[in-house]
């Protein structure tokens, strides 16, 4: 009876992973506009902005370090919206998540493989995974970046460690996180709106900020609509296994 709950209670989690995640990072913004540590942020994000060009290959090599140190990536994201803007910031993460990935992919692949295959290959999930990248590389890759069931550090290792050829992974990878991406890049460009909002100083007049939550909400919905797409479509290609393997 225990044993048959215990799916129950992980979907649940599941169900509920992204929008609690939402809310860490709404607080996390909140933190930046109010607690005392937002002025050191500041100071040494405006410094980085203050690079010029150089600050974009700062912010892509930084996020390179991020992904082959299981830093989460998501920090990077939330700094990029804040100093370059939306469109800017998101071209920035997106080059430095897929550079990321790579060099996290081809260490797990070539550099690391048993340290890797350590950690890593005891989980059930990981073997589900790896049989149906032999059926459909690219398809599975995208999947799991729109709806992860690893950490998107622990999948750049994770999939050094299949079949799927390196320019499918990185295609898929690419074309998976652009979501995500632009979710949290839009999430920390409204710090500076967040911080003109709650000190009075209100540009652009209500009118204005009605669209940037309007916009706000907007990317949170698309960002869940499709992972709950993604999530299905990926149970359907990698179906859990009811092996004694998968239950170890």
């Amino acid at each position: 009876m225990v044993e048959e709950r215990l799916p129950l209670d992980r979907s649940h989690f599941t169900r509920w992973r992204w929008p609690l995640l939402a809310v860490l990072v709404l607080v996390a913004v909140l933190s930046l506009v109010f607690l005392p540590l937002r002025q050191f942020v500041e100071s040494v994000l405006h410094a980085i902005q203050g690079l010029g060009f150089l600050g974009y290959l700062v912010v892509i090599g930084t996020y390179v370090l991020a992904a082959l140190f299981f830093v989460p990536g998501s920090l990077v994201t939330l700094a990029a919206g804040f100093l370059f803007g939306v469109v800017k910031g998101s071209v920035v993460v997106s080059i430095g998540a897929t550079l990321g990935a790579a060099a996290a992919f081809l260490t797990g692949r070539y550099l690391a493989r048993d340290r890797v295959e350590e950690k890593i290959t005891s989980n059930p999930r990981f073997h589900a995974i790896d049989r149906a990248v032999g059926r459909e590389g690219f398809k599975i890759v995208l999947l799991t970046r729109l709806a992860p069931i690893f950490p998107y550090n622990v999948l750049n290792y994770a999939f050094g460690l299949t079949t799927v050829s390196f320019r499918r992974y990185i295609l898929a990878s690419w074309i998976g996180m652009i979501p995500g991406t632009l979710l949290y890049v839009y999430l920390g460009s409204t710090a500076k709106d967040l911080a003109q909002i709650f000190s009075g100083n209100v540009q652009g007049g209500i009118a204005q900020q009605a669209i940037r939550i309007f916009g706000l909400a907007a990317t949170v919905l698309v960002t869940l609509v499709i992972t709950r797409i993604a999530r299905r479509a990926l149970r359907e290609a990698v179906p859990q296994s009811n092996t004694p393997e998968t239950n170890r």
